[in-house]
């Protein structure tokens, strides 16, 4: 547990800088900004290569990860319905068009949704500290992103389309496949 709580403290660490306006500003200016955008994805990874591999761990520990609640067997469908919208939006973040003008910021909505849609069913203390700190910074986010008054992006129709289809192609492939592929949990069956 203590590697996946380290990773979360690195990995959210460093996409709150970006939240304090003067202390982004003030690494871009030291290190100019493709610096800061290569240490910065450098930092991020590590973050996430930590958290995939602690919650993996924490995950099969036979102790330090109890069951927190007994969620009911109907809360995987809804978790399923959840999920549907969570790669549409994730596939508007990159491919700006009226998905992402009328959602604002599709990227910090996925991962809300994606994260709440767990929490629903990840009954688990490792789950819970996994889902609930990236839950809890993607609500910090949202509210800081609209206090800085960011511009939203918006694009042509074609990309709500493209957004559309990959999507979907992708929660079906992780519905079908790809779940107990990458995480090791079937979703069907």
């Amino acid at each position: 547990m203590i590697l996946l709580i380290l990773g979360l403290i690195i990995f959210i660490g460093i996409h709150l800088v970006p939240t304090q306006v003067a202390t982004r500003a003030g690494a871009v200016a030291s290190l100019g900004e493709n610096a800061y955008k290569g240490l910065f994805s450098l930092v991020s990874l590590l973050g996430f290569v930590l958290i995939i591999y602690g919650f993996g761990e924490a995950r099969y520990a036979a102790s330090g990860n109890p069951m927190l609640w007994d969620p009911p067997r109907w809360m995987r469908h809804v978790t399923m319905t959840l999920m549907l919208p969570v790669f549409v939006l994730l596939a508007a973040a990159y491919l700006p068009g009226r998905i992402s003008a009328a959602v604002k910021h599709p990227m910090l909505l996925s991962v809300k949704l994606w994260a709440f849609a767990h929490l629903l069913v990840s009954a688990r203390l490792a789950n819970f500290v996994l889902f609930g700190a990236l839950l809890a910074w993607a609500v910090f986010d949202r509210i800081s992103v609209k206090q800085r008054a960011l511009p939203i992006k918006s694009g042509p129709v074609r990309n709500d389309i493209i957004a559309l289809v990959i999507g979907l192609l992708a929660y079906a492939f992780m519905l079908l496949r790809g779940h107990t592929l990458l995480i090791g949990v079937p979703l069907i069956g």
